[in-house]
C-alpha cells in the first residue's frame, strides 16, 4: 500500500493536501487522518459550495468547468493559510497549474492512488459527480487516470487507496510523514 516506504516529506506541520481521482477516499480519509493527528479538516467541495451558495453540480450546469476550477483555486488558496490542517480537494484542483504549484509550494500533498475499478465501485453508491453523468464510471475514470495521473504524480507522497478499511490508508500516509 504505501509506495514511500521512507519519509520522503516529514511533515513539519505545514497543511497535508490529499489529492486524487473522486472516489479515492480524500474526503473520507482526510476527515480520519485529521482526528489521528488532531487536526481541523477542510473539504474545499463543501468549501466551494458554501462561498457559491449552490452544488457543484449547479455550478458546472449554470457556469462550466472553468468558472468552477478558478473558483476552486481561490478557495484552495484560501484554505492553504499557514496553518495545520488537512485538506481533501477536488479530483480536478491538482490538474490546475496555478493550484498545484500552491499545493507543492506551501503544503504536503499526498496522492492517493486507486485503480479505476475500485474507483468506479465506490463511486456507483452516489449519483451527483458532473463528470460522469451519462458515462460508465468505469469507462469514465480510465480516461481521467489516463490525463490526470501524471499530475497526481508529482505529488509529494503517493499512498494506494485499495479496497480496504479506511484507517489502513490513513496508517499508511502517517507511516509516509513520519508519524
Amino acid at each position: 500500500m504505501l509506495q514511500n516506504y521512507e519519509p520522503l516529506e516529514p511533515w513539519t506541520g505545514r497543511a497535508i493536501v490529499l489529492v486524487g481521482l473522486m472516489g479515492a477516499g480524500k474526503s473520507t480519509v482526510g476527515r480520519r487522518l485529521a482526528q489521528r493527528l488532531d487536526l481541523p479538516f477542510a473539504d474545499a467541495d463543501t468549501e466551494i459550495e458554501a462561498a457559491a451558495g449552490m452544488t457543484i453540480n449547479d455550478i458546472f450546469d449554470r457556469f462550466g468547468e472553468p468558472y468552477f476550477r478558478d473558483g476552486e483555486r481561490r478557495v484552495i488558496a484560501r484554505l492553504i493559510d499557514g496553518t495545520p490542517k488537512v485538506i481533501a480537494t477536488g479530483g480536478g484542483a491538482f490538474i490546475n497549474d496555478e493550484t498545484r504549484a500552491l499545493i507543492l509550494d506551501q503544503a504536503l500533498s499526498v496522492w492517493l492512488d486507486a485503480k479505476p475499478d475500485v474507483l468506479a465501485d465506490r463511486v456507483r453508491r452516489r449519483d451527483h459527480r458532473p463528470l460522469l453523468r451519462g458515462r460508465d464510471p468505469e469507462e469514465a475514470l480510465s480516461e481521467l487516470a489516463v490525463k490526470r495521473n501524471p499530475f497526481y504524480a508529482m505529488a509529494q507522497i503517493r499512498v494506494e487507496s485499495v479496497v480496504a478499511p479506511h484507517d489502513a490508508t490513513v496508517n499508511a500516509i502517517l507511516k509516509a510523514i513520519g508519524r
